[in-house]
Order: C-alpha cells, then structure tokens, then sequence
C-alpha cells in the first residue's frame, strides 16, 4: 500500500512540475512576443549612418544629462546626428526630450551641443514634451509635421523608436549608435523587454502624448532656410 501511495504522489508531483514548466514557457513566449515583432517589424530599416538614406530631418531622443550635459549615451546620439547632418544626408535635426521641470533640461542642453558643434541654430528644433518614445514620435509627426525622418539612438532602443514612429505616421529609417556592452548598456537592453510590451500597446491604441497643443514651425522654418540655401 506504501508503495501505490508513494507512486501516485510521485505522479501528481511530476504533473504539476509539467504544468508549471508549461505555464512557464507559455509566460516567457508572451514576454518575449513583443521583442520579436519589433525585430521582424524593423525589416532593413535599421543601419548605420553610412547607409541611411536621405531624408528631411533627424530625430534625436532623449538619454539623460551629467550635470546639465548631455550624458556619454546622448552626446554619442548627437554625434551620429551631426555626421548625418555634415554628410547631406538630413537638412534639420528634431531634438526630443525631458523639460518636465525647470531643473531638467534634455533639450536644451541637446541643442547647444549640435549649435556648438557648428549646426546653425534655425536648423536644430526643440521638443521639450519627449516624456517618452512614443510621445516623442506622435509629437514628431502631430506638432512638428515630419513625415519622413531619420531616427538616430542607442542599438538597443532604436528598434522600438522605429516601430513607434511608423506606427505614429513617420515614414523612418533608424541609425542604431553602437556601444560598448558594459553594465549601462546590458541594463538598457532589459529594460526594452517591458518597454517593448509598452510599444505594442501604444502602436495598437495610438493614445495622444501627455501633451498635445498646437503645432510647431520649427520644422517648416528649418526646412525652408536649408532649400534657401
């Protein structure tokens, strides 16, 4: 009798560690789900600045500030942006970032990076409602009127900014900016598994930014004094 009863425990408890290894795989193939749409998704659309094509303008997002300064992470953004910029490839640069306070600035501090670097001041114009990836691509396109763009970030997130943007409307081609894989960047690229769920959801829905307000003519203006040239 000892014997059955020791069996059958054994049966119920092989069965319940396939269930949970079953659960567990099924919970990964659903994390993971986004993260592959935004690989298959990104096509031949992903490169490098030498193999982007031309395009109107350059959107730069956001990735934080030293001291006021863009960090090593965003200053290696603005210099692909500015190689783009001094290659003919695009006539005016979209900086987007964090102004949610008066003590941080991501946007101006991006644009006197490119100004000092020798982009003329008309040429490089400030987003400062870039809360997030998506509020910067849907502001890109609903405020500031671009429709076709080069998109220009780290290679861990330049995927989920591509997608985004489409999805916002703005036909785009992305420059992904290599980097050393250190702690910095392992820590971005997990942080794009929950941020890749976060894109589906927003490419589905297409919520407005959290702010919206009138359009902007920094772009137009932009655009204008390049074909004056």
């Amino acid at each position: 009798m000892g014997i059955v009863v020791a069996w059958a425990g054994g049966l119920k408890q092989r069965r319940t560690q396939r269930r949970l290894f079953q659960l567990a795989t099924v919970a990964c193939s659903l994390a993971l789900a986004p993260s592959a749409w935004l690989w298959v998704g990104s096509g031949e659309r992903v490169g490098t600045v030498a193999s982007a094509p031309e395009a109107p303008v350059a959107v730069v997002f956001g990735a934080g500030l030293d001291n006021g300064t863009p960090s090593p992470y965003l200053a290696h953004r603005l210099d692909a942006a500015l190689e783009l910029y001094q290659h003919h490839k695009v006539q005016a640069i979209l900086v987007t970032g964090d102004n949610g306070r008066a003590s941080y600035d991501e946007t101006d501090a991006m644009r006197g990076y490119l100004v000092g670097h020798g982009v003329p001041e008309v040429r490089v114009v400030g987003d400062y409602a870039g809360f997030d990836t998506w509020d910067s691509c849907t502001r890109a396109r609903r405020i500031f009127g671009v429709s076709r763009a080069v998109l220009v970030s780290q290679d861990f997130h330049v995927r989920r900014a591509l997608a985004l943007c489409q999805a916002a409307g703005v036909d785009s081609y992305a420059v992904g900016v290599p980097e050393v894989h250190d702690a910095t960047w392992l820590y971005g690229g997990l942080r794009e598994i929950p941020g890749a769920g976060k894109a589906a959801l927003n490419a589905w829905l297409r919520p407005d930014p959290a702010l919206l307000g009138p359009q902007e003519p920094g772009i137009p203006k932009a655009l204008a004094d390049a074909g004056g040239r």
